[in-house]
């Protein structure tokens, strides 16, 4: 029984860190993930690492195919419309409920961040300014005390999506993020969730709009339909799981 319970924590503890990493953007897209390597990584036995390995697949974390072996997602532009829309939906409606249920402590936990964003941008510092992005939305989550919504909000794979296309953050912050995001914090503490539903959708809408925006067949170089190889991000199909660049806010 005991042997049991300790392969079953080596195994959630080796899937939240495979996790976390595959979040983190330190692994590109479309790299092949070998059992070999990832016995060694996570220092657990090759058993633990299929499991894993099959709870991510199901997930959506990771495809597994025939011949190609286990790799890190790549997504079509249709897939990656349909995630950034749904994070419309669920931000728009956790901002709505933050409205409504944010304590105090959380509403100045806001605007200290907002405070930072705001010092960020007038010192031209894109990385303080995404790392303020970032925290904004997360707070925002938490102080919606709506913890089935937070659930489905962190099972879109946004990040992976944002890993792949990273240059729509090129240019972070874009014109007018800071505003949307006043926006957003002024519905917040006047407890008018209708406005802060209404501010979120319209900020995070963003994303995807640049998204179809950029690569519509038109605008992409060749005038490749988006079923194609996507972005120029994706690695060569042999990469192993050897890390990369961090990923785009």
């Amino acid at each position: 029984m005991g042997a049991a319970k300790g392969s079953s924590t080596r195994g959630d503890q080796a899937y939240g860190t495979l996790r976390s990493l595959l979040l983190s953007g330190d692994i590109k897209p479309n790299t092949r993930l070998t059992e070999a390597d990832l016995t060694q990584m996570l220092n657990v036995s090759r058993g633990t690492v299929r499991s894993v390995l099959a709870r991510l697949v199901q997930e959506g974390y990771v495809t597994s195919e025939i011949n190609r072996g286990v790799r890190t997602r790549v997504f079509s532009v249709a897939e990656a419309a349909d995630i950034l829309e749904a994070r419309e939906v669920l931000e728009a409606a956790l901002a709505g409920k933050a409205a409504e249920r944010a304590t105090a402590e959380e509403i100045r936990e806001l605007r200290g961040i907002l405070d930072g964003m705001r010092e960020a941008q007038r010192q031209g510092d894109q990385a303080a300014y995404s790392r303020g992005n970032r925290s904004f939305h997360q707070r925002i989550k938490e102080a919606a005390h709506q913890e089935t919504l937070a659930r489905a909000h962190d099972s879109l794979l946004y990040p992976l999506v944002m890993r792949q296309y990273r240059n729509l953050s090129a240019n972070h912050p874009r014109k007018g993020s800071l505003e949307e995001h006043e926006a957003i914090f002024a519905s917040v503490i006047t407890r008018n969730p209708e406005a802060a539903s209404a501010a979120m959708r319209h900020h995070v809408a963003s994303a995807r709009q640049a998204l179809l925006l950029e690569y519509t067949p038109e605008n992409r170089p060749g005038g490749h339909g988006p079923d194609d190889a996507m972005c120029g991000t994706a690695p060569a199909a042999d990469e192993k799981a050897t890390g990369g660049d961090n990923a785009a806010p």
